[in-house]
């Protein structure tokens, strides 16, 4: 299985993502080609070679030639929505700008949807965003590993004046991440950079074990006394299993009305929990309860407790990280003579162990055709054992 680690031992902003996913093996022409898909005109990606300490990388620049028109973020969703870009590249662009909205919204006590991206500013992150994010996809960096995150010191000018480094922003997004202090004076971790990795690293701590297969470098902007670039490693993983670390949260309720139970799981599912499960206990005063168990994402930790908090009768939850032995994960669109049905394959040494079908996909074709459900199932689990 090949994986990518990104060694932010300098730090990671939107640009330097840009650069490595060049060196990475990103054709300039089909991200140009992928951009002109959005409605933003007057800008320019300039892409060159750099030396820094003797190492070279990738230096990306986004020139801006033209007037732009104001946009908040809601200007930017419509550009999304109204592009031509591929779904997923859709989806995964409008949720790092809700990363980059929310937080700004919360340290300026504005609604998310009133931030305003300055004229040349919005260039820049729509390019670094959405540029970086069809790099990911068209390399199939589907297993990010990242480093704990370096945060410099110090004050930086932006539209609001001087505000301290770390910006309050990349502070707010990197809640639940690991993160370290350093002695330089200079923004090494950007908003924008803070939001791309968050949402697309599994991981983040040491490299995993991997048979190195290509390195990349790319160049920040600041000249620093180490090399600043952002470098990831891409290789193949050293093992049989898909490790990865999740977080579970629990707590144990006595008092609350059954009814209840099924609406908060709906809403811990909307809210990223990667699963939800209850275990009957015996409570104070030997009255029965129930433990409810969320496992997520760790940077999903504050959400799912808000969750809890707000549809729950809790007072309080713990919680704790947890590792994860997993199958290789497929999903594929089988074509049966019912219908479409998407399916889940898991994998162990490129052999097949387990195949479920979606089941509201076989649910919408049992009920189309008056068939049985059990029937949908077994059809496309057989159709993809026998390819």
């Amino acid at each position: 299985m090949i994986a990518a680690y990104f060694d932010c031992y300098s730090g990671i902003s939107g640009d330097m993502v840009l650069g490595v996913l060049f060196e990475l093996g990103l054709d300039e022409k089909y991200l140009k080609n992928q951009l002109n898909k959005i409605d933003v005109e007057g800008y320019k990606i300039i892409v060159k070679k750099v030396e820094k300490n003797h190492i070279q990388g990738t230096d990306v620049n986004i020139e801006v030639y033209e007037n732009q028109k104001k946009r908040d973020y809601k200007d930017i969703l419509d550009l999304i929505n109204k592009s031509k870009l591929d779904k997923d590249v859709k989806e995964s662009s409008k949720k790092i700008f809700s990363k980059i909205a929310i937080a700004e919204g919360k340290i300026h006590n504005t609604p998310p949807e009133k931030i305003h991206f300055h004229e040349v500013g919005a260039v820049d992150s729509i390019v670094d965003i959405i540029g970086s994010v069809v790099g990911i996809k068209k390399l199939q960096l589907s297993n990010i590993y990242c480093s704990p995150l370096p945060l410099g010191r110090g004050f930086v000018e932006c539209s609001h004046g001087k505000i301290p480094i770390p910006a309050p922003a990349t502070l707010e997004i990197l809640k639940n991440i690991s993160a370290y202090s350093t002695d330089i004076s200079s923004e090494l971790v950007t908003p924008t950079g803070a939001a791309i990795i968050t949402t697309f690293a599994h991981k983040f701590g040491p490299m995993p074990l991997m048979k190195i297969k290509k390195i990349g470098y790319g160049a920040g902007k600041t000249d620093l006394q180490h090399p600043n670039f952002l470098r990831v490693i891409m290789g193949e993983i050293q093992s049989d299993f898909n490790y990865d670390v999740t977080t579970i949260i629990e707590t144990n309720i006595d008092d609350m009305n059954p009814e209840i139970y099924g609406y908060l799981v709906e809403k811990l599912y909307e809210r990223g929990a990667l699963d939800v499960f209850f275990t009957h206990i015996q409570m104070k005063k030997n009255r029965p309860g129930n433990k409810i168990s969320v496992i997520c994402n760790n940077n999903d930790v504050e959400s799912i407790a808000n969750i809890l908090f707000k549809e729950s009768s809790t007072f309080g939850v713990r919680f704790y990280d947890t590792k994860r032995i997993k199958l290789s994960i497929e999903e594929r669109n089988i074509n049966t003579k019912y219908g479409k049905v998407k399916v889940k394959i898991g994998k162990f040494k490129n052999q097949i162990i387990t195949v479920s079908p979606e089941y509201e996909d076989c649910k919408k074709l049992a009920s189309e055709n008056d068939v049985p459900l059990k029937d949908v199932y077994e059809l496309a689990k057989r159709m993809v054992n026998s390819e």
